[in-house]
Order: structure tokens, then sequence, then C-alpha cells
């Protein structure tokens, strides 16, 4: 079992990066490893709608590490995205990047576990933690949970490690996570089929 940590932050070992590691601490204690992924810091184009996703099962745009990603998705069972905040919301760079990672993986982030984690320096923590978690609403994955919201604080990383609360939040959402994969795990050895679903409908509002 693997999890997917995206860092959705321009620094690569700042506030969000601290606060992942402590998710991947507890993961690791349950035998689970993990990847971080750095988004970077280079631009990251938006979605076009172009749909040229629908036929080729990769984003058109080459220039980032969303068709790189996609291309090892299948390696991964959980997800874990972290966040900045910025203006109340998620980094832009980062939105973009799951824009174009999630509406062109076809389904493949169906029946994985996701939980978002989020950094801030005092405010807004919980719009972006809300904001993070209609990716995985909307894909059918399984959202976990936490003692408190995913959200640690500090305007730098030493500062994060002061924030015992936030820390401990973070380890319990890894503690939850590996134990939840753990009985999923358990549940396909022991013959429970997945969640069967209903053909799509999509029914628009203005005819």
């Amino acid at each position: 079992m693997k999890v997917l940590m995206i860092n959705g932050s321009p620094h690569e070992h700042g506030c969000t990066y601290t606060a992942l590691k402590e998710v991947a601490g507890a993961l690791e204690k349950r035998g689970i490893s993990s990847d971080i992924l750095h988004i970077g810091t280079k631009p990251i184009a938006g979605c076009i709608a172009c749909r040229s996703c629908a036929n080729t099962g990769k984003c058109v745009f080459n220039g980032d590490k969303v068709n790189e990603t996609l291309e090892k998705l299948d390696e991964y069972d959980a997800v874990v995205i972290g966040s900045p905040v910025y203006y109340a919301g998620p980094a832009g760079q980062l939105t973009a990047f799951l824009d174009r990672l999630f509406y062109s993986s076809r389904g493949r982030f169906e029946n994985k576990l996701g939980a978002a984690v989020v950094s801030c320096r005092r405010g807004g923590a919980s719009a972006t933690f809300d904001r993070l978690n209609k990716y995985f609403t909307i894909c059918n994955m399984h959202i976990v949970g936490s003692q408190y919201w995913n959200q640690v604080h500090g305007n730098t990383p030493g500062e994060v490690l002061q924030d015992e609360e936030g820390l401990q939040t973070m380890r319990t959402l890894g503690e939850n996570m590996g134990w939840l994969l753990q009985c999923i795990e358990a549940g396909k050895t022991a013959g429970v089929a997945a969640p069967a679903r209903e053909q799509p409908l999509r029914t628009n509002f203005i005819r």
C-alpha cells in the first residue's frame, strides 16, 4: 500500500511539507509508504476545457507534472493534498494542477482514500480545507478525517513544529488513513466487493 502526497506550496520544504511529513510518519508506523510530490515553482496552466484528455487519457499540456502523476496514479491507494492558504483558498498553482489532474484521470481516483492538509499563518484554513475536499467528493473517493480539521499554523516550519495540536491532528490523520487502508485490504482478501456503480446521469437545468 502506498500514499501519494501532493505538496502544493512553492516552498518544497516549508510549512506544508512539515505537516505532510507528520502524516507520513504515522503511516510509516503502520507499514505504509508514501511519496511526497512537490509541484514545483514553474507556471502551471489551467484547464482550457479542450477535452482531448477524454480520448488520450492525458492532458494536452506537457510542461508540468500532471501527466507524470497520471502515469503513476495506479500505484497509489490514497492521496493527501497539502496547500498553503492564499486569500482564504488553496494556492492557485495547485488548483490549476488539480483541475487538470482530476479531470483527465477518467475515473482512476475512484475508491481511493483522500485527505486535505492545510497550512496557514493565521486564518482561512477551513475555507481552503473545504475547497480541496471537493476534489474527492466528486470522484467517488472516501475522505479520511482526524480529530480536528486538518490544519497547522505557523509562518515558518519551526513555528509549525510548535503547533502541538496541529501536529497531533496530522498524526491522527495518518493513523486513521493507515487503519482504513488496512481495513480495505482485509475486505478485499475476504471477498468484499467494491461498490457497484450506476451509469452516470447528467441533468442540465437549462433546457
